[in-house]
């Protein structure tokens, strides 16, 4: 079962390799061009904000769950020994 991490990555891919498509369409279509690479610059959009997202929902997992580094405890305690 794909994580979450793989999935948004492969929503990632196919977000921009569909606004190459529209890139690579616009330079043999000129009359269509603008309209083209509006679309273009959207998917590239989507692709940022699906990132984004992930990696936001990631910090915020983050900052929830506290992280004390393996070693502190016993170091702390170390040093109060001594």
């Amino acid at each position: 079962m794909p994580t979450s991490r793989e999935v948004v990555l492969e929503n990632v891919r196919r977000y921009r390799a569909i606004a190459s498509l529209y890139r690579q369409t616009a330079t043999f279509r000129p009359l269509q061009r603008c309209s083209l690479l509006a679309q273009a610059k959207e998917w590239e959009y989507l692709a940022l904000t699906e990132l984004e997202s992930h990696f936001m929902a990631g910090a915020l997992d983050y900052d929830q769950q506290p992280q004390v580094a393996p070693y502190a405890h016993s170091r702390s305690e170390t040093m109060a020994a001594a």
